[in-house]
């Protein structure tokens, strides 16, 4: 089977979970034979492409002043952001189309509609103008390659996919890494929401990371229950010696990486702390990453003058996660709406046992570790104590959330990916 994936970042160039799960699928998806053409809005050259043949969405050109190139135009609607129009693929009536044409003639000049369009594949000001172009370089590559079936990742991607299916006519499965409910809680972008409404509207199939996320889709999203699929992320073996790195503290450290954002809880890590450091001086927490929260986390912990055990690393990736996780006795991941969550899959495989909020998709398949609710503090603050001072407590979580994690392969949850691609593949077939 053949697929066409349109991605937003693929490693070694991440900024989360999304790019690792990728990299993980592809692999998983090659042992099933399945050959994969990945999109991204910009490849640096030093992508790993050992399972997918890498397509740059930069190097991709479109002149719509060709009559044959224009007609992808056809598939592409305006849809308001902020006080911006931009173009939006999606199952809109298409009578709508007629009465935008003059519209959408007089922003051809704008740089969405460019020739040549340079994407910083980032998450920044530009992000909306970015997923706008990137729906047009998704009908046009949709008429250039040869493919079964399309798959899109998360909502960057999704009118990428909705423009490549109204092209190709092929099925689409689009895949639900995080809803905008997990990323801003009630406080939602209308506008994203918009766009993931419309992609899984349009999608044949949907894959959801876990149970927690089918709920949602169905629940706030309205999607039709039948075909949402929910396949668990797993994590990639590792295939190098463990990091040789010693911790240079005689305390215990307890750490905390991911996004310092809402989602991801961190305010939560740091009570937890200072409530531990009442009891127990001889700890160090670390809090790793960036988010918009990261300025509010350093000075509420200033506030609690507890910066002297304390430590902000930045973002964190490659070697210097496994470095982090060497020097690790507790890992945490105390968020409040996590659609899935790969990091405690990582640091069980590096020996480091978890405490994981219950309301976490990876808490739906972990038997070792402690699950504790996100707004529980005491409780989250008892986990962590437990397991760093009772070392028996703390052994039997490292050694069989090892062996638990060793059994969650890429390769195994790529062979439901692969029935979701046959199911929508039949169904096309039988129109």
């Amino acid at each position: 089977m053949k697929v066409l994936m349109f991605g937003w970042e693929f490693p070694p160039h991440i900024t989360g979970g999304l790019g690792t799960a990728c990299f993980g699928l592809t692999k998983g998806l090659v042992k099933h034979d399945t050959d994969i053409i990945f999109v991204v809005p910009k490849a640096y050259g030093d992508e790993n492409q050992e399972a997918v043949r890498l397509v740059n969405a930069s190097e991709v050109t479109i002149d719509l002043d060709i009559d044959e190139e224009r007609t992808y135009w056809d598939r592409v609607q305006y849809m308001e952001v902020g006080s911006n129009i931009i173009p939006y693929v999606g199952p809109e009536e298409f009578s709508k189309i007629s009465e935008l044409e003059k519209r959408a003639s007089e922003n051809f000049k704008s740089k969405v509609f460019a020739q040549k369009y340079e994407f910083s594949g980032k998450y920044g000001l530009n992000l909306m103008e970015e997923v706008a172009r990137y729906a047009l370089i998704g009908s046009a590559i949709a008429t250039k390659h040869d493919f079964d079936v399309i798959h899109a990742h998360d909502w960057l991607t999704y009118s990428a996919g909705v423009a490549a299916k109204e092209t190709s006519g092929k099925p689409l499965v689009v895949h639900m890494h995080a809803t905008e409910f997990d990323r801003s809680g009630e406080n939602i972008n209308t506008d994203v929401f918009a766009i993931e409404k419309r992609g899984m509207e349009a999608a044949d199939k949907v894959i959801t990371v876990s149970n927690l996320t089918r709920r949602i889709v169905i629940e706030r999203y309205g999607i039709d229950p039948d075909k949402v699929v929910t396949v668990h992320n797993a994590v990639e073996p590792k295939d190098k010696k463990p990091s040789e790195t010693e911790k240079q503290v005689k305390e215990k450290v307890v750490t905390f990486l991911g996004r310092i954002t809402f989602q991801k809880g961190p305010e939560y890590f740091v009570e937890a702390a200072n409530k531990i450091l009442r009891r127990d001086n001889n700890v160090r927490f670390v809090m790793a990453g960036t988010g918009d929260l990261l300025h509010r986390m350093v000075m509420r912990v200033a506030q609690l003058r507890i910066g002297h055990k304390f430590h902000f690393t930045g973002f964190l990736k490659g070697d210097d996660v496994d470095q982090m996780f060497a020097m690790t006795d507790v890992f945490v991941m105390p968020s409040i709406s996590e659609p899935f969550g790969i990091v405690p899959l990582e640091a069980m495989r590096s020996n480091v046992p978890v405490v994981i909020s219950k309301q976490s998709g990876v808490s739906e398949i972990l038997k070792h570790a402690i699950k504790v609710d996100f707004w529980d503090i005491d409780g989250l603050a008892d986990a962590i104590y437990g397991l760093c001072h009772y070392q028996a407590l703390s052994d039997d979580f490292i050694k069989y959330g090892k062996q638990e994690v060793e059994s969650l392969k890429w390769e195994h949850a790529a062979a439901k990916v692969k029935d979701v691609y046959n199911s929508a593949w039949e169904a096309y077939n039988n129109r």
